[in-house]
């Protein structure tokens, strides 16, 4: 709760998870397009090569120098974060900034073969101006466990389909939660999720893609702030839209005395 109010105090005026131009929601079949600058946090994380960046995972950014992304988008390479953007095909747009990461925390208990713990923390090498493209999301409760079908969306550049292109306009779907008890069954994902992972989609039709990967799962609150409640980790090797293979999330709840840790201490 600390960690909440010091988010709040943060964002100052605009407060987290709370977009000038809120998204328009709907529940069509696959991805859409994004209203302009209704995820203010999403945050697109991009690495270089010769002189060019690209697009390589997503990201959110939860304060004015912090952005969380997945253990496994980070290697050995330059990276830089955009923030701000909508279109990233379209170049100098007035909205959006690239800030290079000051360092980037990795989980020390991230395990790659078993994909456990698949949560990173950049600290940006300068805090970002909060305007009406660019605030935090706000981030959920210690251990909160969203309840079966709850609505949430996952926001991201990630492919159109399998096997497809990346998509230059940021994409939203729609991806009801699937409770552990049926994500875990042997016909689902089985023991492969944890319960420090949140599984979404699963429909056949819904799912994140990758280039997703990194970005958050978007929850509504009552109050209609947005809470950041999952971080893309993986889907099924068979499909970006297989039956009853959900996407899957680093849990954000179960991370929040790590994140407080690392924040406080960097």
């Amino acid at each position: 709760m600390k960690f909440v109010i010091l988010a709040l105090f943060v964002a100052g005026a605009y407060g987290c998870g709370l977009p000038t131009y809120p998204p328009i929601l709907s529940r069509v079949v696959g991805g859409v397009d994004v209203r302009q600058h209704s995820w203010p946090w999403q945050a697109s994380l991009q690495y270089q090569s010769g002189s060019n960046f690209y697009h390589t995972c997503g990201g959110t950014l939860i304060s004015s120098q912090w952005v969380i992304t997945a253990a496994h988008c980070i290697g050995s390479r330059t990276y830089r974060v955009y923030l701000g953007k909508h279109s990233l095909d379209t170049n100098n747009e007035a909205s959006s900034i690239a800030i290079s990461p000051a360092k980037i925390f990795v989980h020390e208990a991230w395990d790659s073969y078993r994909i456990l713990n698949d949560i990173a923390l950049i600290k940006l090498s300068t805090p970002v101006k909060f305007t009406d493209a660019i605030t935090p999301a706000c981030l959920p409760n210690n251990g909160e466990v969203l309840p079966h079908n709850a609505p949430c969306y996952v926001t991201g550049w990630g492919r159109l389909w399998t096997g497809g292109p990346l998509a230059d306009i940021l994409q939203q779907a729609l991806l009801p939660v699937v409770d552990y008890s049926t994500c875990s069954r042997s016909d689902w994902w089985g023991n492969l999720v944890t319960t420090n992972m949140v599984c979404a989609g699963g429909d056949g039709q819904l799912a994140s893609c990758n280039g997703d990967s990194g970005g958050p799962l978007n929850c509504r609150n009552p109050d209609g702030s947005w809470d950041v409640h999952g971080v893309v980790s993986f889907g099924s090797s068979m499909g970006c839209n297989y039956p009853k293979k959900p996407s899957v999330f680093t849990r954000v709840s179960a991370y929040i005395s790590w994140i407080n840790k690392v924040m406080t201490s960097n």
